[in-house]
């Protein structure tokens, strides 16, 4: 799987394969936890085939607050960076293969390639995106109806809407399944 990366990071062979030598595969079953909420994440998961959902309980009810498919990188950012408690839980949805990097492995390839301004950049650029991802998220539950976050969806992330459990959709839209159904009814009866 490594090699749809290769190009991206200027790094000589012998550390290349070195530092993708720290990552395990496995291949994981539909509906499986790879994070419980309050555990302290100390993996981060790179998808090579399936989909991920990160999720968290809120009396009683799971609420989705983000969906990660081929070639995405996973984990419990705030968790695995400072060895506190998750506040999310990370579970597959799809029977999915992964790549996993134990955090201690992490931070030795992360303390070795610091010096490397263009791989330093490519990082803070990661880290930023996923912030943005949140941020955009966050502002969209404040601002847009669950109908127009619908159809921000289609057009923004059409391999959820084709990918996805109906039910994992209306969780993360902050909707019931029956809301989303009158969503879908009313937006095909306005075609």
């Amino acid at each position: 799987m490594f090699h749809l990366f290769r190009n991206k990071f200027p790094l000589i062979d012998e550390k290349w394969l070195e530092y993708t030598g720290y990552f395990n595969r496995a291949e994981i079953p539909a509906k499986t936890t790879l994070l419980e909420e309050s555990e302290i994440s100390k993996k981060l998961f790179i998808i090579e085939k399936g989909c991920i959902r990160v999720w968290f309980n809120n009396n009683g009810k799971d609420l989705t607050t983000q969906f990660f498919f081929e070639n995405q990188s996973v984990a419990s950012i705030e968790s695995f960076m400072k060895k506190i408690p998750s506040p999310v839980v990370i579970e597959t949805i799809e029977p999915a293969i992964v790549w996993w990097i134990h955090k201690n492995d992490l931070d030795k390839i992360l303390d070795e390639i610091k010096e490397i301004p263009e791989l330093r950049e490519r990082l803070i650029n990661m880290l930023f995106e996923r912030t943005f991802d949140y941020m955009k998220y966050f502002v969209s539950f404040i601002k847009d109806s669950p109908t127009q976050r619908y159809l921000n969806l289609i057009e923004e992330r059409p391999e959820i809407i084709q990918r996805v459990p109906q039910h994992y959709i209306a969780s993360y839209l902050g909707v019931t399944t029956v809301h989303l159904s009158r969503i879908k009814s009313k937006l095909l009866h306005n075609k």
